[in-house]
């Protein structure tokens, strides 16, 4: 049997997405977004607890999140899981467990203006997909 690696997540941008290119060109857009959840403890208070997940875009989808997305924004994110691993000068080992996103959907309009640049637009939500990129590359830092 094939292994699932997918992930959909909700929630609000953190910081405005950073862009930069690899040493090959390739355009790449990070930014972070939190995904709140509430409940109610056995007392009777409310609790809220918020996960913050590290996300990526690769290609054109990096260019459209790059022009659009702002912090605040209230986005849909779908993709798969990625850890990447890097060492320090002084060997230090890090990891790092990414969301590489293959569809992004602004669910408002806080964005930078504008629609954004997609094949296919369902109003209100606007959508940039992987599929409007060059074929996938799982190409790290």
């Amino acid at each position: 049997m094939r292994g699932l690696n997918r992930v959909q997540i909700i929630g609000n941008l953190g910081r405005d997405p950073e862009m930069r290119y690899t040493p090959n060109g390739k355009p790449v857009t990070s930014f972070t977004v939190a995904v709140s959840r509430t409940w109610i403890k056995p007392e009777g208070d409310r609790a809220e607890k918020t996960e913050w997940f590290n996300v990526v875009a690769w290609d054109r989808l990096a260019e459209i999140c790059s022009q659009h997305l702002v912090k605040g924004s209230l986005v849909y994110v779908e993709g798969r899981l990625e850890t990447r691993t890097w060492e320090t000068e002084n060997a230090q080992k890090h990891y790092r467990t990414e969301i590489v996103a293959n569809e992004v959907i602004m669910l408002d309009r806080r964005g930078r203006g504008g629609e954004m640049e997609s094949g296919e637009h369902t109003a209100p939500l606007q959508t940039a997909t992987e599929t409007d990129a060059a074929p996938a590359s799982t190409e790290s830092n």
